[in-house]
């Protein structure tokens, strides 16, 4: 019952709270979508222009080798240098996946500390004001 006398006290604060919560929300939605889009931008770039690169060095190697004994080898040795070049593409992946930090983090973060307060306010303590 005291926690419903306590509702219009702190009935003010929680609507700051949820307006900023909303405001928090909102920039972090923000800044993952510059976050992607320079992402994806930075990551086509690099992929077309290295994709023309692997193609033109290929062409290369297979034009040097053709006519000789070292055909079939050269061709693998590239087939594995691209594999080992995947595997060590999707490690670099993954460890930028683990530092990035999580969806909505401020947000999270806030609530966190307002629910501390929010707890004191409705349990009827003077202090948390």
């Amino acid at each position: 019952m005291r926690a419903l006398w306590s509702l219009p006290k702190a009935a003010p604060a929680l609507l700051r709270h949820l307006a900023g919560y909303i405001e928090l929300a909102e920039w972090d939605l923000k800044r993952a979508q510059r976050e992607t889009a320079a992402s994806l931008v930075a990551f086509l770039l690099v992929a077309v222009c290295v994709f023309f690169a692997v193609l033109m060095g290929c062409i290369a190697i297979l034009a040097v080798t053709w006519d000789g004994p070292h055909r079939l080898a050269a061709i693998l040795w590239m087939g594995g240098g691209f594999l080992l070049v995947a595997f060590l593409a999707l490690l670099y992946r993954s460890s930028l996946s683990r530092s990035r930090p999580a969806f909505l983090s401020s947000v999270r973060q806030e609530w966190r500390q307002d629910a501390v307060i929010l707890e004191k306010i409705l349990s009827g303590g003077e202090d948390a004001a």
